[in-house]
């Protein structure tokens, strides 16, 4: 088995565990943030940068690579991890979410979805067999198996369908997935009904996948509805398999995640954030391009100890995002991915430690919305 997953902690007071997976490719302390690297490149930072703000792992979009630059040229060139030249493990999704997202770009059926690129609208089609296959080429050390992610809302009749789908799929894929170094993770839908949730974790516990993510959440709904689901569907996993909520970054939903239990999370949003220039820190997010720090002269945050705060001022940064130099993007990407690597690396420790229901507590007391 090319993953293995040992839980080296589990909390006397939460749901909350550590763990360990290893991967091929390295060492994963989990809980986990996977910073997001769509076009096999996390947005304006090098492989050396994340390494140094401690990224153990990162994820790459299996749509988006297949589209450009193709990934039989990924593989030509010997697989992600040489193409990008990132050493450590990378996780690429399934395209299932980005092709849900093209809307009325795509037509779902029982073989697949046929779809227009957003690029050209060129048409295109993806099974399970062809995400697998083009996984297989991208080379990532986990792999997703191709799913429906329902939108929210849905009525149970179409989201009770999508999951028995998503279902079949998974099969399908696990029967197309002949990679060896690579593990493939099924995916857990169903909507906002927590019935529906869990037959869909019980039907792929059922194939025995290496581990399993938790898709159709963080797409619109309220986030204490995502809180719900995840208190309902948990306690029925495997103990012994890494749990991924998929698509989920935003601090407070971090804290909230690991407590019930959750080893693995990826999100585009910190450096989403960071290119609209706004930056997170412990008190919430501030909207550093706004006019109120034009003249403040100090880091984004006291005490933190990433290059940019350590090297440059709010107010300089806002200089750089409104004459819209690329180095203001760069420094509050630095800064946003190593908010969340710290953020991690304080939960694991608080875990460790038995003060993680303390900890969250401050935590999500101080930390707000956009200031």
């Amino acid at each position: 088995m090319p993953l293995t997953f040992t839980v080296t902690k589990e909390s006397k007071k939460t749901r909350a565990r550590l763990g360990r997976i290893e991967t091929v490719h390295g060492v994963i302390e989990t809980p986990v943030f996977m910073p997001v690297g769509t076009q096999a490149t996390v947005k304006t930072m090098t492989p050396h940068e994340l390494e140094d703000l401690g990224a153990e792992i990162i994820l790459s979009n299996t749509y988006h690579l297949y589209l450009r630059p193709g990934s039989d040229v990924v593989a030509e060139a010997g697989g992600l991890h040489q193409f990008m030249n990132w050493k450590r493990p990378i996780l690429t999704d399934s395209g299932g979410f980005q092709v849900f997202s093209l809307g009325p770009l795509r037509t779902i059926s029982e073989e697949g979805v046929k779809f227009r690129s957003h690029l050209d609208g060129s048409k295109h089609f993806i099974s399970p067999e062809k995400s697998m296959e083009i996984q297989m080429d991208l080379g990532a050390d986990i792999v997703m198996a191709f799913d429906e992610c329902a939108p929210y809302p849905a009525d149970r009749d179409y989201v009770q369908k999508s999951k028995d789908l998503t279902t079949r799929w998974a099969k399908r894929c696990q029967q197309a997935h002949k990679r060896e170094d690579q593990s493939l993770f099924g995916i857990v839908q169903g909507g906002m009904f927590k019935d529906l949730r869990r037959e869909s974790a019980l039907e792929l516990i059922d194939l025995d996948f290496p581990g399993y993510g938790i898709g159709g959440l963080s797409v619109g709904e309220p986030k204490e509805i995502m809180y719900e689901v995840l208190e309902d569907l948990i306690p029925i996993m495997p103990t012994n398999k890494p749990r991924y909520l998929m698509g989920v970054g935003s601090p407070d939903c971090l804290v909230e995640g690991v407590l019930r239990g959750v080893d693995m999370f990826d999100c585009v949003w910190p450096t989403r954030l960071a290119r609209h220039g706004m930056v997170i820190t412990s008190k919430g997010n501030l909207t550093i391009r706004n006019l109120p720090f034009a003249r403040d002269f100090t880091p984004i945050e006291e005490g933190c100890t990433c290059y940019t705060c350590q090297n440059f001022t709010r107010g300089y940064i806002r200089h750089l995002l409104k004459a819209n130099e690329v180095l203001g993007i760069r420094l509050t990407t630095i800064h946003n991915i190593a908010f969340l690597m710290r953020l991690m690396g304080d939960i694991r420790e608080a875990i460790a430690s038995e003060t993680l229901a303390e900890f969250s507590q401050d935590f999500l007391a101080r930390f707000g919305g956009e200031k």
